[in-house]
């Protein structure tokens, strides 16, 4: 089960595909449920979808019947989105589930409607409204009702045993490594430029990457995403002067991203908080070093000094020291940008995809 699906773009539209192919190639009967703007491409496999024309709450209904009906017909179901219908349609169709957890999915709905604007970690324990502490509670039921939790981060990880989940039940998996098509392979000289990939929303604070390139004289900073931030921060480049040396770039594919990577001379993330961003493993993949904010799963990715720089969260003055030094430094960035792709090798598709199928056996059995 995914929320999102190509042509969809992001985390979880990227990886249900090759888990499904991964898990087709070794032998599974795979099918997907999702929900999409319109049919999606033909796959060696069933891809079924509910439109996203339909009404909010009939959408959710007809998308947890299409999920138990599916179950029904499988021995387990994974997924990576659409949390609370598949809980309720494998209750229903009397098959385990197993659940892999991008971020605080209650954090996640708490913000997106404007139920809490506090930090993820005062969100965990502190006291919440009551429409925050009803997605808080739904969180921890679903959760407990999944036969496995896959998390990427360590960080995830430990937030999840905290809302009641066994252990025991609970694994870390990173994202994995990206298929990489051939490349042109990156050149020095040209203006200094920076690469970022993700949605333009509130928690990736980029508007703290805003105010740090306008501090570095001559940065260059390529944005590639949408999202509800778009236009605030397209009004703050115009504030800032930055029009010459900011540009946006819409949603691209994902090789247009690596592509986009390759051509960086880093990849920057000015995030408030973040769990496992898979852009980060995506940039190291194809070479190029990170400069970021050390929240949630970063340092998991991102070592300090060996394949990029960290700072704190919240601190453009601290992000543009960061980018100042990457570019003034010497020998700097070519010896963190000689690490960024054999760093990346820990998180081996083959590795990260052979344990998930064995706990999806163990849950099915």
């Amino acid at each position: 089960m995914s929320g999102i699906w190509p042509p969809d773009v992001g985390g979880p539209a990227s990886h249900a595909p090759e888990v499904a192919e991964f898990l087709l190639a070794s032998g599974h009967q795979v099918e997907v449920v999702t929900t999409a703007e319109a049919a999606p491409a033909t796959r060696p496999y069933p891809v079924r979808f509910v439109p996203r024309s339909v009404p909010v709450g009939l959408r959710h209904l007809r998308a947890a019947a299409l999920i138990s009906g599916r179950a029904k017909e499988n021995d387990v179901v994974y997924a990576t989105g659409m949390l609370g219908r598949t809980t309720a349609a494998c209750l229903v169709a009397r098959r385990p589930f197993v659940a892999k957890l991008t971020q605080d999915p209650a954090f996640e709905r708490a913000l997106r409607r404007g139920h809490y604007t506090g930090s993820l970690a005062d969100f965990q324990h502190h006291r919440v409204g009551f429409s925050a502490g009803l997605l808080r509670r739904a969180r921890d039921l679903e959760l407990r009702r999944a036969a496995h939790v896959i998390c990427p981060s360590r960080f995830l990880a430990e937030l999840t045993s905290g809302w009641g989940v066994p252990p025991e039940r609970v694994s870390v998996l990173p994202n994995p490594t990206p298929p990489v098509p051939p490349l042109p392979d990156w050149a020095p000289g040209g203006s200094p430029t920076l690469a970022f990939a993700g949605r333009l929303t509130g928690p990736k604070d980029l508007g703290v990457a805003l105010e740090a390139v306008a501090a570095c004289d001559g940065v260059v900073l390529r944005l590639a995403g949408d999202g509800d931030e778009r236009a605030a921060l397209e009004a703050r480049t115009a504030e800032l002067g930055l029009g010459g040396r900011v540009e946006f770039l819409g949603a691209l594919a994902r090789d247009e991203v690596l592509g986009l990577f390759r051509s960086a001379d880093a990849a920057i993330l000015s995030s408030a908080w973040e769990n496992f961003p898979h852009t980060l493993v995506e940039a190291l993949a194809v070479g190029t070093p990170v400069i970021a904010t050390a929240v949630g799963g970063v340092p998991e990715i991102v070592r300090d000094g060996e394949n990029g720089l960290l700072v704190p969260p919240g601190d453009p003055v601290a992000l543009a020291a960061a980018i100042r030094r990457f570019f003034a430094e010497p020998g700097l960035m070519e010896r963190l940008r000689a690490a960024a792709a054999p760093s990346a090798e820990r998180f081996a598709p083959e590795r990260v995809y052979g344990e998930l199928e064995r706990i999806l056996e163990e849950a099915a059995r």
